[in-house]
């Protein structure tokens, strides 16, 4: 097995000692298997209680229409595009985890997959709910779909931003949810094995049949891969289309070509905030600390400062080319966002997307789970009001001052987004209940090789340079699931 090692100078991604096959399936099917603990009915209460917001407030948009959200005749898109594009965004982190990584083959993806792909499926259904529920006639939903003759010759207006949106979501929705499922047969497979009764015959039907065969585990593989080869353009394509919502038309402020590179940027840097948001609680509630290791929180990290720092010059390069271009209407959009009536959310947005992500070049910081848990929830603040300057501050003011208007959200625009998030973090836990939040079988393959103890039996066997020993001890420092007296002797 030492031909299949891995360098002692890579931090390890399985921490802890004594790990087992066995262990690692109770330790990460435990949260499944046994009763909810009472942080768990915690959130669920509030959650549900969000979730129930959300269904008062988009039956009452249904009941009196969209006349009841604080829209008027100079802004048209206001709290429901800015929630949809974020919801869009946020899903991002988990194809690119999920998908990309997997092409690079990046191990250190394997713990925290299975959790953000579900995080991009809730992400996707709350985002859809905006598309329906800004349609006016919901009832009429179907229309969007390229229909067969038989309801009408006519067919969608594909100038539509609607349908773009349509399109996007059908097409990000279905392979997340196929990639996703395919990588839980083995687990649930795993689970029905270990079940008994009604629960076993549940998860034997939601198991396809799954038997673990070598035949079986080669399929696996191979629709892994073409599942993410099919996922990685999504990655690109999904959020250039919903900036394109913005990017194709004549408004100054959104008709700019920086747009798509802008918003993929924007996206994969909301979306790796939001899984350490669920994840720094999870590993701690589910006591996961050994699986999902400060290592895995400093590499999203790090991630969050690349696209943070994209997103900021993204700004800067908006200004510079209002500036550039000579048009007196862009250069004043850009001036309004910043010193106009808005101002205050424009420079929210700045503090939040390009200020605090820089704090985290401090390694301090960004080994600090509280300061990573605070900044997590810092930048998805920013990129709600980054999509709210976009839309509302382009939109309030036009050609002619006399139709120049303020937007005020009503209680139902409040509600119907503070429900949405009830609802994600409903579905969220519900599936921590019922399913595997890290990928059993993809951790196991590590335990050999990458895992903390692996690296201890290296340095007992002598195979090692001391240099990179003591170096490799010195990384450990950071990690909380690691007993620091146990290389004291060394």
């Amino acid at each position: 097995m030492s031909g299949h090692n891995e360098s002692i100078l890579r931090e390890p991604l399985i921490t802890g000692d004594n790990i087992t096959y066995a262990k690692i399936t109770d330790d990460i099917l435990g949260p499944v298997e046994n009763k909810p603990n009472k942080a768990w009915w915690i959130g669920f209460t509030f959650a549900s209680l969000g979730a129930l917001l959300w269904v008062v407030a988009v039956s009452y948009t249904f009941w009196n229409g969209i006349g009841s959200w604080g829209l008027n005749k100079t802004v048209g898109w206001a709290w429901d595009i800015t929630g949809f594009v974020w919801w869009v965004g946020i899903g991002h982190a988990g194809t690119l985890i999920s998908a990309v990584l997997l092409l690079f083959r990046q191990n250190w993806r394997n713990s925290i997959n299975r959790s953000a792909e579900a995080m991009t499926i809730f992400a996707v259904i709350c985002a859809a709910t905006y598309v329906v529920s800004h349609m006016g006639r919901p009832w009429l939903a179907y229309w969007v779909l390229p229909l067969p003759n038989q309801f009408g010759s006519l067919w969608v207006n594909f100038n539509s931003p609607l349908v773009w949106d349509m399109f996007a979501i059908s097409t990000y929705f279905s392979v997340s949810l196929l990639f996703w499922y395919t990588g839980l047969l083995p687990d649930i497979a795993t689970i029905r094995d270990r079940a008994v009764g009604t629960r076993r015959k549940i998860y034997s039907i939601f198991s396809f049949g799954w038997s673990g065969s070598v035949k079986t585990w080669q399929r696996f593989e191979a629709v892994s891969l073409i599942l993410a080869g099919i996922s990685t353009p999504l990655v690109l394509s999904v959020h250039t289309i919903v900036s394109m919502d913005f990017a194709t038309s004549v408004i100054p402020g959104w008709h700019t070509t920086i747009f798509p590179p802008y918003f993929v940027a924007g996206a994969i840097f909301s979306g790796f905030a939001m899984v350490l948001t669920l994840l720094l609680v999870a590993r701690k509630v589910l006591g996961l600390e050994n699986y999902i290791t400060m290592f895995h929180i400093e590499s999203m990290n790090k991630i969050i400062i690349l696209t943070g720092s994209i997103v900021g010059v993204a700004y800067l390069t908006e200004f510079f080319i209002a500036w550039y271009s000579g048009s007196e209407y862009e250069q004043y959009a850009f001036i309004n966002r910043s010193t106009g009536p808005y101002w205050w959310a424009y420079w929210m947005m700045m503090t939040c997307n390009v200020i605090s992500p820089q704090l985290l070049w401090f390694k301090k910081i960004r080994l600090s789970i509280r300061a990573t848990w605070i900044l997590s929830i810092v930048v998805n603040v920013g990129m709600w009001f980054e999509r709210f300057v976009i839309i509302v501050t382009s939109l309030h003011r036009d050609y002619i001052p006399s139709s120049w208007a303020m937007f005020y959200p009503t209680w139902v625009d409040v509600s119907v987004f503070v429900g949405s998030i009830g609802l994600f973090f409903t579905l969220f836990l519900l599936f921590l209940r019922v399913l595997p939040s890290i990928a059993i079988a993809e951790v196991k393959l590590l335990l050999k090789s990458a895992s903390e103890q692996a690296k201890m039996k290296q340095i007992k066997e002598g195979h090692e340079n001391k240099e990179y020993i003591a170096e490799y001890i010195e990384s450990l420092e950071k990690f909380d699931s690691v007993k620091q007296e146990d290389y004291a002797k060394i």
